[in-house]
């Protein structure tokens, strides 16, 4: 059974920084690349950052360019991102998931970033 369980987001002031969690269990983590994604309240979901199955390759959306970096240690199944330079339209509930979003959500990681 797949879960994805997602941590470490929390109150935070804009300039700020967080590095959220995300540890994966019931697939094959080391051979699957991985995503976050982030959802603001009434917004769609947009993936935020991806990194291939050996961590080698990164791509990050404009929004997030510079000041997020995803990363993963696939000896411990959990997949990492560290947000420095937060901004208020950071704040959204964030998720991770394959990079096609294969899976079920997780519970989320809540973020929120106060100016």
């Amino acid at each position: 059974q797949v879960q994805l369980v997602e941590s470490g987001g929390g109150l935070e002031q804009a300039g700020g920084s967080l590095r959220l969690s995300c540890y994966a269990t019931g697939f094959a983590f080391g051979l699957t690349g991985m995503g976050w994604y982030r959802q603001a309240p009434g917004r769609q979901r947009e993936l935020v950052a991806t990194i291939t199955s050996g961590g080698a390759t990164t791509n990050y959306a404009d929004s997030v360019k510079g000041r997020f970096t995803i990363s993963r240690d696939n000896a411990k199944n959990t997949v990492f991102l560290q947000m420095n330079s937060l901004k208020p339209e950071d704040t959204a509930a964030y998720y991770c998931n394959t990079r096609f979003s294969d899976f079920k959500w997780g519970q989320g990681t809540q973020v929120t970033v106060s100016s």
